[in-house]
C-alpha cells in the first residue's frame, strides 16, 4: 500500500494487444487504486515462450502505457520479480489463470505477503490464436490470388 492506496501489479508480454489484454488490465484496475503493469523484455519472452514477440519491448510498453487503466508501466526482466513487488509495495498480483499451476517465486512471495488473484484467460483471443489467424489469412490470400491468376489464362 502506498499512501493508503491499494497497489495492484500485473505483468505480461502484451504482444498483438487484444481484448484479452484489455480484460486483464480492466479487472486488475478494479481491485485497487494504482495499477502497475510489468512489460516483459524481448529477452525474457524468448526465454519462457521460446520465440520473440512480434512487437519490440519499446512498442509493447508504449501500447500498454497508453491504456486508460494503467497508472504506470515498468520493465519486467524476471517473471513476477520480488524486488519489484517490494519496491512498489504491491498488495495484489493478478495473473491469468493459465499460470495457476506454474511455480514462480514472486507468486509464492505474494501468497505470504499479499494476494494473488487469477483472472480468466481468454484463450479464444490469445496472441497465439491471432498469429495463427494471420498465417491462415495470408495463405487464403495467396490461394485466392493463384486461383484468380489461373482463371485469367
Amino acid at each position: 500500500m502506498i499512501n493508503g492506496k491499494i497497489v495492484v501489479y500485473t505483468a505480461g508480454t502484451w504482444d498483438l494487444f487484444h481484448r484479452g489484454h484489455v480484460n486483464i488490465l480492466r479487472e486488475s484496475k478494479k481491485l485497487g487504486d494504482v495499477l502497475i503493469v510489468g512489460v516483459s523484455t524481448d529477452k525474457l519472452v524468448k526465454k519462457y515462450k521460446k520465440i520473440y514477440p512480434t512487437f519490440s519491448y519499446r512498442d509493447r510498453k508504449c501500447i500498454v502505457t497508453a491504456c486508460k487503466y494503467v497508472n504506470k508501466s515498468i520493465i519486467q526482466d524476471i517473471l513476477i520479480d520480488i524486488k519489484i513487488l517490494k519496491k512498489y509495495k504491491v498488495d495484489i498480483v493478478t495473473i491469468g489463470d493459465d499460470w495457476k499451476d506454474k511455480k514462480l517465486k514472486g507468486l509464492e512471495y505474494m501468497r505470504k505477503n499479499g494476494k494473488v488473484i487469477y483472472l480468466p484467460y481468454t484463450s479464444h483471443v490469445s496472441t497465439t490464436v491471432l498469429k495463427r489467424k494471420i498465417i491462415q489469412s495470408a495463405f487464403d490470400i495467396i490461394k485466392a490470388d493463384v486461383l484468380r491468376t489461373s482463371q485469367k489464362d
